[in-house]
């Protein structure tokens, strides 16, 4: 996934029939009301160019400068148009996708918005191909054809119910196609889009934005604009401009510990703690090559001896929830397959039968390998509570060695590790996302498992199913699949935090499942 960092209704039919939608205003009723607001964010904005940008700063910048053919409402996860009036799969296979645009739709520069210009967006991101753009979201796309103004057919390579998810995110922005080469980055750090926001500027200290009063849709912008104040992972001074002021909220960044403090602080605080439903997920991650991780007993024993709600507690003050499955909680077809088979607290007796079963009677001898650099400061002290969870258990004998994450990655690479952590935040609110990537010869797991009924069978199964809801009892197989063959741990998921000043309202609108940061809910008193 995007970042690779490496509440959610479930996808169903409205997917596969046309999705419908009104009109929205084309009058300049969009225009904003209200105050502007300032936010700190501690993420930086890495790219202003659709076709490039896999990081959740940009794609926050995505989601608010420029329109996709759908988005997820708030407090929602099935796709529904946005610069679309209507979008439907053709056919029961999944493989041929239509859209019909809305009328009126305009660029903030004035430039009418065709279907000439979502053609345009689909196949430079694709032709780029750049390392660190979403191509890769849109590689089910064979062909596009625009036979008016109006209509976009996509005819699929194979058939992909998820479609309509992957577009609706930060990939499937629309970029006015004069504006936009087709075959290279746009590099002045400007953006020209059709969402309900401009991008006035941007540099390293801050980005600017301002209502677009162009946009036609159905968001009606709560502020006259939004100011982003970078912090670049720099809590304490994130924590320190909104406790005095000089920003409105905070958005990612912040310690857990803070978040904690300020959640159980009462009376007349001058901030307050806005929680919602998280999908980033974190595992343990086994290389099913590796020879001590790699023998299943020990991976069952492991699973046996691990305490998450020790975890959240002690590491994370509370700020993730225990994840009992490789699908997490919110998201349509999750299970607790780890929680059924090994319970929610350590059963050390149990992990030395299934030892014991394999004659594995010594200690066995294993390094869990964390990156803080990469997946946060909390990362070592995660690793290390679980270290001595395995080692109280008087069945391991486990250490912990921290590695900077470019040296992490390639020796990931390379297979050295047996044991390591891996983070995932999801591009679009499906099981899929949690699924597909994880397996098959050349997974983004790197470690070696490859399951012939996962790829061959299930996976493609789910795919051409459009009512995603009739996908859930192959997801659950899936589900029952990794927790019998342990080549994952999933460890917690997420919640979402925004910490804000007590004049500012709907932040509540942006902390969903669906990723998607939505400025334009955002008012100040």
């Amino acid at each position: 996934m995007r970042r690779n960092q490496w509440l959610a209704a479930p996808l169903g039919a409205a997917t596969a029939a046309a999705l419908l939608s009104g009109c929205g205003s084309t009058d300049g009723s969009n225009a904003g009301s209200g105050k502007g607001v300032i936010m700190g964010i501690s993420d930086k904005v890495k790219a202003t160019d659709p076709a490039s940008g896999y990081d959740s700063g940009s794609w926050l910048l995505f989601n608010n400068v420029f329109q996709s053919l759908l988005g997820f409402p708030k407090g929602g996860t099935t796709p529904e148009p946005d610069a679309a009036q209507s979008c439907g799969f053709e056919g029961p296979d999944s493989k041929v996708y239509k859209c019909t645009l809305r009328d009126g739709l305009k660029f903030s520069n004035g430039h009418s918005l065709t279907s000439k210009d979502v053609k345009h967006s689909f196949e430079r991101t694709l032709k780029i191909n750049d390392e660190n753009g979403p191509a890769v979201m849109l590689a089910s796309i064979g062909t596009i054809d625009t036979p008016d103004e109006k209509t976009v057919v996509f005819h699929l390579k194979n058939s992909d119910a998820t479609f309509p998810s992957k577009i609706a995110a930060g990939a499937g922005s629309i970029v006015d196609h004069t504006e936009y080469p087709a075959d290279k980055l746009r590099t002045d750090n400007k953006a020209v889009g059709s969402g309900v926001y401009k991008l006035d500027s941007i540099n390293d200290k801050s980005a600017s934005f301002s209502v677009n009063e162009s946009y036609s849709g159905k968001a009606k912008p709560k502020n006259s604009g939004v100011t982003m104040k970078f912090f670049n992972q720099d809590q304490a001074a994130l924590k320190k401009v909104l406790e005095s002021g000089d920003v409105d909220f905070a958005y990612r960044g912040l310690a857990a510990k803070d978040i904690a403090g300020l959640a159980s602080k009462t009376g007349d605080q001058k901030v307050e703690v806005v929680q919602g439903a998280g999908a980033e997920v974190e595992h343990l991650v086994f290389n099913m090559n590796d020879p001590v991780a790699g023998k299943l007993p020990v991976r069952k024993a492991i699973a046996y001896l691990v305490d998450r709600e020790a975890l959240v507690k002690e590491v994370y003050d509370g700020t993730a929830t225990s994840l009992y499955s490789i699908v997490p909680a919110g998201i349509a077809s999750h299970t607790t397959a780890f929680f059924d088979r090994y319970g929610g607290s350590p059963q050390p007796a149990k992990a030395k039968a299934v030892l014991h079963a394999a004659g594995i009677k010594d200690k066995v001898k294993i390094t869990l390998y964390s990156t803080p650099s990469r997946f946060g400061p909390s990362t070592d002290q995660e690793l290390q509570l679980i270290a001595k969870q395995l080692n109280d258990s008087g069945l391991f004998e486990a250490d912990v060695k921290s590695v900077d994450f470019e040296q992490y990655d390639k020796d990931i690479a390379e297979g050295k590790y047996g044991v390591y952590v891996k983070g995932w935040v999801p591009d679009y609110p499906d099981a899929d996302n949690f699924t597909q990537p994880f397996f098959g010869p050349d997974n983004v797991l790197r470690n070696n498992y490859d399951n012939k009924e996962i790829t061959g069978t299930i996976i493609p199964a789910t795919s051409a199913k459009a009512d995603r809801g009739a996908a859930a009892t192959d997801y659950g197989r899936l589900q029952d699949i990794v927790a019998d063959e342990v080549p994952l741990l999933p460890l917690w998921q997420s919640k979402q935090y925004a910490v804000a000043r007590q004049n500012v309202t709907g932040l509540q609108w942006s902390l969903d499942a669906s990723t998607v940061f939505r400025f334009w809910e955002i008012s100040k008193g």
